[in-house]
């Protein structure tokens, strides 16, 4: 082969292999064009779009919640929420000394918050319109700001527990935090262009996404019978110096709540200037022992079960030994009940009638009622945390358990679970669901969902059903629960008196008074049941207290309810002759009134009682206030005169016991007495001057 020929087979291989290179190169570089374009477009174009866009949170305004007639009890409005643009924040330390005085922040904090590595950060979140306001006069380079939803509780305290409240970002407590979901809605959002540094682009296009508000809430809830339970609440903790009181109103013929209340209390809007505890929902959540309120279940399963006779004999000498154990009588100081027949068993609240009532019933059955009734269980009401309470298992069950179950002592139950095993027997035998919302309705006010009264089962017969009614109605009309007899209706109640337990013992002087009732007992429309849990001031027994606040509740309610009267015609006045007090124990003058219908105010210091008015032998009508002087001393003595405690006590009766002492009263204000000069227990002379003040307890 010749010198020429050889290079020119070089050159071709050369051309051959730079043109083969240069097609791979031409494919590959289609191929990633092609890979680009068809498959990674969509995803390259998001990424792009997302590095030139910024975006700020629209808050979306949470849903209203209206109660049964359509009243706002929590609603929402816009909010101004300070945030930073950090790349945007031109000089860093200027902007943090300027804010730090409008904000009431720490320069150091503020510093921290404009120089982080980030697009965007709260500053501060929902500030009042001033603070907007003023932020906004500053002109700071990278400090903007974001539109929030605020709730607010137009009543402040009313209904706190039940509502619950708000934090930052979601529900926290009651209703607010149960149904997060349904209230929350759907945050919006506005974008804008920004460049590489994150300043805005003047001509950049900017989009708003409107939020989408929450669903409104209905309760069932009424507004103006939840302010009068509040009322009366706030009323008996003044009057009686209890440590908390509360009461459930519900529908008994569909499960809905109309109040539900405890006091003390706190305002929603300043959540965080109460300790935690106090927000606990306490009448669905805690547990005590029921004490006679409870006796209801034994005699309703003593009719169905056809082992109840009103008209059997029963003699009871203050106390019954089981297995031997002595249980008393609440009558023991007193010999007990006698002769009496089991209407009046009922009727007089006794112990061993009702101990001989568990005992035919036997353990079977009595923990079959109490499981069929809800006890043990919880209601499935729509509020978070809900309690289970306490009963004894078949293996624990023994005699003696048995006998103070009966009566309503070594269980443990909730006050909603009493609440609607009462309402079945008002209702016909049917335990229901109580539920607290109605319904949800959209912003259109359509409505999205709804709860429906739901029967869980039949407990009793409506025959059962109906005699236990008009027994809790002889309760009023000449029983324990006579001080909740309201004229002109017909009202079925039951007392209860229980002693608290703490490590295993009870506790002395530690007592819940409690009153279960409905009304009219022909047509129930409303159940209330109302609680004042350790009063330390007046008589302890449940119908010299739970009773009365019962009876003050329920008369507004009913006028409130335009329930008409069952008795339309001039009904007679009905009165009690007042018994001679004078040297009793408070405690045997209490025993003495129990069915009376008289209530004792009690003054003073001590226990054995000195004076009273009306003087014995006085014919008043029933529901009168026998005030009784407790002490042993005498107005006017060398000493001087001791100024008695006049806390809740009305400004006739404050005159009246004044008046006693040989002191004058000087009233300021209306309402029932919340302080006074000088003093309880001061020292002063005869003739002195006594200045007391009196208010509302809602103001």
């Amino acid at each position: 082969m010749s010198k020429e020929i050889l290079p020119t087979i070089t050159l071709k291989k050369r051309l051959i292999f730079l043109f083969f290179v240069i097609s791979v190169c031409m494919f590959g570089l289609i191929g990633r064009l092609a890979w680009i374009q068809l498959v990674k477009a969509e995803d390259l174009q998001q990424e792009a779009w997302d590095q030139w866009n910024r975006s700020i949170t629209v808050s979306a305004l949470r849903g209203t919640i209206f109660d049964r007639n359509g009243r706002i009890m929590a609603g929402s409005a816009t909010a101004e929420t300070v945030v930073a643009i950090p790349r945007q924040v031109e000089d860093p330390e200027k902007t943090a000394r300027a804010l730090a005085p409008v904000l009431d922040m720490t320069h150091e904090r503020l510093m921290e918050i404009v120089t982080q590595d980030r697009h965007l950060v709260y500053v501060k979140r929902k500030v009042e319109d001033e603070v907007a306001h003023q932020v906004r006069m500053l002109d700071l380079p990278g400090i903007d700001f974001a539109k929030e939803s605020k709730r607010f509780y137009p009543n402040e305290n009313l209904a706190s527990h039940v509502l619950g409240f708000v934090g930052i970002d979601e529900g926290l407590a009651g209703l607010e935090f149960y149904y997060e979901e349904e209230l929350k809605g759907t945050d919006g959002r506005i974008i804008y262009q920004a460049d590489a540094r994150g300043v805005r682009m003047p001509q950049g296009i900017q989009q708003y996404m409107p939020s989408t508000p929450g669903l409104d809430m209905v309760l069932t809830l009424d507004e103006t019978i939840q302010f009068i339970v509040e009322r009366e609440l706030s009323r008996a903790l003044i009057q009686y110096d209890a440590e908390s009181a509360l009461a459930i109103a519900v529908h008994p013929q569909t499960g809905e709540v109309l109040a539900l209340a405890k006091k003390p209390d706190y305002d929603p809007n300043r959540y965080m200037d109460y300790p935690d505890t106090s927000w606990q929902i306490t009448p669905i959540f805690a547990t005590f022992e029921p004490g006679s309120t409870f006796k209801l279940m034994t005699l309703a399963a003593s009719i169905e079960e056809d082992q109840y006779n009103k008209d059997e004999g029963f003699f009871c000498p203050g106390h019954m030994t089981v297995s031997g154990q002595i249980i008393r009588c609440w009558t023991s100081s007193r010999g007990g009940h006698g002769s009496i027949n089991f209407l009046e068993v009922v009727q007089g609240s006794c112990n061993p009638g009702f101990i001989t009532m568990g005992q035919r019933l036997g353990k079977e059955d009595m923990l079959k009622y109490l499981h069929a009734f809800g006890f043990g269980a919880r209601t499935g009401i729509d509020l978070p945390g809900e309690g289970l309470g306490i009963l004894f298992t078949p293996e624990q069950l023994g005699p003696v358990e048995l006998a103070t179950t009966s009566f309503g002592q070594g269980v443990s139950v909730t006050p909603l679970q009493q609440v609607m095993a009462v309402a079945a027997m008002a209702n016909g035998g049917n335990l229901l669901r109580p539920y607290i919302v109605k319904e949800f309705r959209d912003e259109l006010g359509n409505v999205v969902k709804e709860n429906q009264p739901e029967t869980i089962r039949q407990i009793i017969s409506p025959e059962t059903s109906e005699q236990v009614k008009w027994i809790m109605e002889t309760v009023v009309e000449e029983g324990s629960g006579l001080n909740a007899y309201i004229e002109g209706y017909r009202i079925a109640g039951k007392t209860g008196t229980a002693q608290k337990v703490g490590d295993g013992a009870y506790l002395a002087g530690k007592n819940i008074m409690s009153f279960i009732g409905f009304v009219p007992v022909d047509d129930p429309q409303i159940l209330l049941f109302i609680a004042v849990d350790e009063p330390k001031r007046g008589s302890m027994w449940a119908s010299q207290i739970a009773a009365p606040t019962f009876r003050n509740m329920m008369v507004d309610i009913l006028n409130y309810l335009d329930i008409p009267q069952q008795v339309t015609e001039e009904p007679e006045v009905r009165t009690a002759r007042v018994p001679d007090m004078t040297g009793m124990t408070v405690d045997e003058a209490s025993a003495l009134v129990n069915n009376e219908g008289l209530i004792l105010k009690i003054v003073g210091e001590g226990d054995v009682i000195a004076r009273q008015t009306p003087t014995a032998g006085a014919v008043v009508p029933i529901q009168t206030n026998i005030l009784v002087y407790v002490g042993g001393e005498t107005p006017g003595d060398s000493q001087g005169v001791m100024v008695p405690d006049l806390k809740g006590k009305t400004l006739r009766e404050a005159g009246e016991i004044l008046s006693w002492l040989g002191l004058r009263l000087y009233p300021v204000g209306t309402g029932i007495a919340v302080k006074q000069d000088p003093d309880p227990n001061s020292k002063v002379s005869e003739g002195s001057t006594v200045t007391v003040e009196f208010k509302s307890p809602v103001e």
